[in-house]
């Protein structure tokens, strides 16, 4: 196993598109939930013993919601029992959330990279998806966290928005590019049940650019991105040299990683596990000792090779025919032969020597592409 992810599920605020497993912070019994996370980390070691890990990655919810005791009680508790190498360890954070005095306890603990959720660089728009913060704490927060230190910092930004046009959303890029971030991920949006929006949606009161609208986006983010010399490592994230994301890498070349706290997932030894996404259902077994598993689902080697086509085409460089063969003992031209050449007549998808990965076309209908390997 190379990475973990830790999550934290609350939030002062929650977003009209948010799905996570997330409630709100006033009156949650934080201290006991950060307490049983670092007896899950304990409890984890103890079963499997964890080697050095090259990524932590604390996600959520808002992890920066707690305050700075919670904080520091939790990075401890990760340095106590998640060895950690040279490597990536990321805080999410929202602009706005982040003071001097916790980024110095993250620097302290190790932490070398901060995720914000910026999402657009236009406070109507801001206001409109729920968000709480507004552009000039971006500003803010990307001053806090160069002032201590941090320097690999990554954005987040959502296009295809409620009432969002081409022309906003260049606008929106042309301010985030401009920070000349080492880093950044830009997702069309989605409506996921039990969400605000879902609930408008279903009125008719949500009004979403259309299909040749978002894919107009997705190209203007494309282009803008590579004028910038920023590189598209995977469909929906891009970086300067030597910035990719080491944890989401993992998820994508479909290795093992570790799941920590509520309704978290992981991926051990073939099983992929979530865990109870209650705050209750999640602490009470962990007071007894016990892991919080609501789920196991060992994966077959079908499976896995399904994931590792439908997960490694997201990458650019898409998937190695020679590591699969390695990997699973099966040449890859042969076991997915029909949905490889469809593909490819369809013009999705081009093999080149040792690779096979999406065109640009292919890119534009990536979840077509992604759902023909579904044996």
């Amino acid at each position: 196993m190379k990475a973990a992810y830790i999550h934290i599920p609350f939030c002062e605020h929650i977003c009209h598109y948010c799905d996570f497993n997330k409630v709100f912070l006033k009156g949650q019994p934080v201290d006991e939930y950060v307490q049983s996370l670092i007896k899950e980390f304990e409890i984890v070691n103890n079963e499997t013993p964890i080697q050095p890990l090259e990524s932590i990655f604390v996600g959520g919810g808002t992890p920066t919601s707690l305050n700075e005791e919670q904080l520091e009680t939790l990075c401890k508790g990760i340095r106590k029992y998640l060895p950690f190498s040279d490597g990536e360890f990321t805080f999410e954070a929202n602009p706005g959330d982040l003071s001097i005095d916790k980024l110095k306890i993250l620097a302290e603990y190790g932490v070398n990279r901060i995720s914000f959720g910026v999402q657009s660089f236009n406070n109507d728009l801001l206001a409109k998806i729920g968000r709480t913060h507004r552009v000039e704490d971006v500003y803010s927060s990307l001053d806090k966290a160069f002032t201590c230190g941090f320097s690999n910092i990554s954005i987040d930004l959502i296009y295809a928005l409620p009432g969002q046009t081409t022309s906003d959303f260049q606008a929106t890029l042309k301010e985030a590019i401009a920070l000349k971030l080492p880093h950044y991920s830009s997702y069309s949006l989605i409506v996921e049940p039990k969400t605000v929006f879902y609930n408008l949606m279903r009125k008719g009161k949500l009004r979403l650019p259309g299909e040749d609208v978002e894919a107009e986006m997705y190209k203007i983010l494309m282009g803008e991105m590579e004028k910038s010399g920023l590189r598209q490592y995977e469909i929906s994230n891009f970086s300067r040299p030597g910035y990719e994301s080491k944890h989401n890498l993992v998820y994508w070349n479909n290795e093992e990683y570790f799941g920590f706290g509520a309704g978290a997932h992981g991926y051990i030894n073939n099983i992929r596990y979530s865990n109870a996404g209650p705050l209750k259902k999640y602490m009470q077994p962990l007071s007894e000792g016990r892991r919080p598993l609501f789920d196991e689902n060992k994966i077959s080697k079908k499976e896995k090779m399904e994931e590792e086509m439908f997960l490694g085409l997201r990458k650019m460089r898409g998937v190695q025919i020679s590591l699969f063969q390695k990997k699973y003992d099966e040449n890859v031209m042969e076991i997915f032969k029909e949905p490889i050449d469809e593909m490819i007549d369809r013009g999705l998808l081009t093999k080149n020597d040792d690779f096979l990965y999406l065109t640009n076309k292919g890119k534009l209908l990536g979840n077509e592409v992604f759902q023909a390997f579904l044996l």
